[in-house]
């Protein structure tokens, strides 16, 4: 199969849930806390310049960003408070109209910010018309930045399924998946049965589109299907131990996360040695917190390169989901690669 035809694969369908303009909906979801964060900081930083321009001296422009402050901080939390909850409702709405929403409210939080100023400054004439346009134009700029983030999420997601698609049909794991099937047909035609089964749902995962996020159950039970081919060919080599806490499967993950995971560690474990590799794969539940930790020994030093392009988008795609609060890392130690990772429930 040429890369091409891989590639029209995803281009022949819009991503779930997008719009019109092909940018994942909803594009207003700035209900995480390092959106949230960003956003303040950045409309801190534009009030502290802003305030700079009329100020006599120091201390009076100290004495306007603490004013300005007092009315911008409420209202941009406001705003995100407003669009966080309204995020479903404007899902169903094009760019065009989620945009629009947006600046609304942002024109309206800006109106809050200048009653707030007003009222610390009896008697003072209120800029109600710039309050209001200065609103709608930040809230216009988050916006812009909420679609190219959007967007590049969309990217990165389509990568990910050509990653895996292309991983799937290589010729070496095709050619000894239908050979192990073969080989059980007579023998063990219940298992050759179960191992085409298995293969069969790898490629159906990787065809459909299954959206930003999926649950990790999902993504627990499709690893649990490329190991059980790949024990097939591996036999005894392939040692896996799983600890899976069932209160941890509702955390919501970039789909392909963890398969792409158990791969590498098969593919730099199991593969380069005689004698195997023992490969964990631990899921805990720490109070608001699901850690994911995949573990595998290797036969001497990191083994072979390849890893870190899976790696890297692993990690790109959970920054993108769960932005600070989704962490990654991954080293090796005293002969055990290990990758760890945290997701918020």
């Amino acid at each position: 199969m040429k890369n091409a035809q891989m590639v029209s694969v995803f281009q022949d369908a819009p991503a779930a849930g997008a719009g019109a303009s092909g940018v994942a909906a909803p594009v207003l979801d700035v209900c995480q806390l390092g959106l949230v964060l960003r956003t303040v900081v950045w409309v801190e930083c534009v009030v502290v310049v802003a305030c700079m321009f009329g100020a006599m001296h120091f201390e009076d422009w100290l004495l306007r960003t603490a004013l300005v402050t007092g009315g911008a901080l409420p209202a941009t939390l406001a705003w995100l408070l407003v669009a966080c909850s309204l995020r479903h409702r404007l899902a169903a709405l094009g760019l065009g109209w989620q945009s629009a929403v947006a600046v609304v409210l942002g024109a309206l939080a800006g109106v809050l910010a200048c009653a707030m100023v007003a009222l610390s400054q009896a008697g003072a004439p209120a800029p109600w018309l710039a309050s209001a346009s200065a609103g709608g134009l930040l809230s216009a700029v988050v916006v812009v930045a909420l679609v190219l983030r959007a967007r590049s999420q969309r990217e990165a997601d389509a990568a990910a399924q050509l990653a895996d698609l292309q991983s799937r049909i290589r010729p070496h794991f095709l050619f000894n998946t239908l050979n192990s099937a073969i080989a059980l047909v007579r023998a063990e035609p219940d298992k050759a049965e179960l191992l085409l089964e298995d293969l069969s749902d790898l490629f159906r995962h990787a065809l459909v589109d299954q959206g930003a996020s999926v649950g990790l159950e999902q993504e627990i039970a499709l690893a649990q299907r490329y190991l059980a081919i790949e024990r097939v060919r591996f036999g005894d080599r392939l040692r896996v131990t799983w600890q899976v806490d069932p209160d941890a499967g509702v955390a919501r993950v970039p789909s392909l996360l963890l398969q792409p995971l158990v791969e590498n560690a098969v593919r730099h474990g199991v593969e380069p040695s005689a004698s195997g590799a023992d490969i964990g794969i631990t899921v805990q539940r720490r109070r608001s917190v699901v850690v994911i930790t995949v573990t595998n020994t290797v036969p001497a030093g990191p083994g072979p390169g390849g890893a870190g392009v899976a790696l890297r988008n692993v990690r790109e795609r959970l920054a993108l989901l769960h932005d600070v609060q989704g962490q990654f890392s991954s080293g090796l130690k005293d002969g055990v690669f290990q990758v760890r990772v945290e997701v918020p429930l």
